[in-house]
């Protein structure tokens, strides 16, 4: 690899490739609802306009039970091993709109960062990888492994269709590893290779009280609020230390060494910092467990939203006739999110107050996912991140969900690169999420460097 003529390469072309990146991030994708459809779809067309303009071949937009995914190959690296990449177009909403600083599909440069909703996650990071390949074969007319690209647009609402997908393509997507660039690094400066993340479990409780809204004043006291009752639903997942009740929830944990233990507690993380960043005073949860534990070894059970009554401006003396929580899960190794839902049902049931009537759906799973640490595909990654970045390289867990992750891994049986490049502090799923340009210029060369890397796998 001529690592000088692919910096200068990168350099002379930035300022057009963030303007690119922009109009990817200008397109809202948000695939949880339904009247974005369209706009999922054209950003499934941009990118694949991206990749043929790239050298990539046989790039195709393929469809599903729901939103399509983009594949993409260039297989001309005889007898070198076969690199799938993957990644995501979708996005998530971007309620609440107020907080935002700037408009969400609005991309804005600000100290060095790009805002804008997919900025990090994963829009920016996927489209990374088109470039990396772009550049070699610009500057090589060729790349040193032979590469495949999928694409999804429904990674954001747990990836519902992909694994059928991959079932029935399974010949189309054979490979030797895949990379997915949807994580995150240790810190700034402080590149981290991930090998495991907690799995998913998502539901949502819904309470059906009175026909109808009544008058506070005439039945309250006499008639079951179902905002009172869910309130006591919700207070009975946790004990007062932040321990899941759920009877079984902890049933089947594979234990985590305490080697594996030692090298968390050796990480370069400071937890006053951390809370600054976080705005927060405290930390909190399980006992004996470090903050790192607690979000990359630990199962949890969040509460996402509540509703139900009145909300708007005001006061309305109304006991409402209905109340909803949306609840998920992250799992860790030993947990089956078929397993958890289940539970969290039968936890429901037995909580449930009298004077209403409980409905339970089931929404994400994702099974965690877990990979030797010392795989020469990792070590390999840790190796072009110290190249690039010039400091050691962390090897981690990570506590959020790729759902697809455990799914190549039973179907394909394939290691799994994960080679994130955003901060914990860049706001995805949140407003203002944004991407800080530092590791996307660094990101391009790192990814550039590990094709090379994994010609020799």
């Amino acid at each position: 690899m001529n690592a000088q003529a692919i910096d200068t390469y990168f350099k002379d072309h930035r300022e057009d490739h963030l303007e690119e990146l922009k109009t990817f991030l200008r397109i809202p994708s948000i695939s949880s609802l339904s009247e974005h459809k369209t706009d999922v779809r054209n950003a499934a067309e941009w990118l694949k306009e991206a990749m043929e303009k790239a050298g990539l071949e046989n790039v195709k937009v393929d469809e599903t039970a729901g939103h399509p995914v983009v594949y993409a190959d260039w297989l001309h690296a005889e007898g070198k091993p076969t690199v799938l990449v993957y990644g995501h177009y979708d996005v998530q909403p971007v309620d609440p709109l107020h907080l935002w600083e700037t408009a969400p599909f609005d991309p804005q440069v600000r100290d060095n960062k790009l805002y804008a909703r997919g900025a990090s996650d994963d829009k920016g990071q996927t489209f990374m990888h088109v470039k990396a390949v772009e550049a070699l074969l610009q500057l090589n007319g060729e790349l040193p492994v032979n590469m495949k690209f999928i694409i999804e647009g429904e990674e954001e609402i747990g990836s519902p269709n992909l694994p059928v997908y991959v079932q029935e393509n399974q010949e189309l997507l054979k490979a030797d590893l895949i990379v997915i660039s949807d994580t995150g690094m240790q810190g700034p400066g402080r590149p981290a290779v991930c090998y495991g993340l907690r799995g998913l479990a998502g539901i949502q409780i819904d309470l059906k009280g009175p026909k109808g809204d009544l008058h506070s004043g005439l039945y309250g006291g006499a008639v079951q609020n179902p905002l009172h009752a869910i309130s006591q639903i919700l207070a009975s997942f946790h004990d007062k230390d932040g321990a899941v009740t759920v009877d079984g929830f902890y049933d089947n944990l594979v234990p985590v060494s305490d080697e594996e233990r030692a090298e968390f507690a050796a990480l370069p993380f400071d937890l006053e910092e951390e809370k600054k960043a976080l705005g927060i005073t405290e930390d909190f949860g399980e006992k004996g467990y470090s903050f790192i534990e607690r979000t990359w070894i630990r199962p949890t059970l969040e509460i996402n939203g509540i509703t139900g009554g009145f909300s708007g401006e005001g006061i309305k003396t109304v006991l409402p006739a209905e109340a909803s929580a949306k609840i998920t899960c992250r799992l860790v190794p030993g947990q089956d999110p078929d397993d958890i839902v289940a539970k969290l049902k039968a936890h429901v049931e037995s909580h449930k107050p009298a004077g209403v009537t409980v409905e339970v759906s089931e929404f994400d799973k994702g099974k965690p996912f877990l990979t030797p640490y010392d795989h020469p595909a990792i070590q390999a990654a840790g190796r072009s991140y110290e190249k690039i970045y010039n400091v050691p390289t962390a090897f981690t867990r990570m506590g959020g969900s790729i759902p697809i992750v455990a799914a190549f891994d039973d179907i394909l049986g394939l290691p799994v690169v994960l080679m994130g490049f955003g901060l914990s502090s860049e706001n995805f799923h949140a407003p203002n999420e944004h991407f800080h340009l530092e590791n996307f210029d660094q990101g391009l060369r790192v990814i550039s460097d590990y094709l090379f890397e994994a010609s020799d796998l």
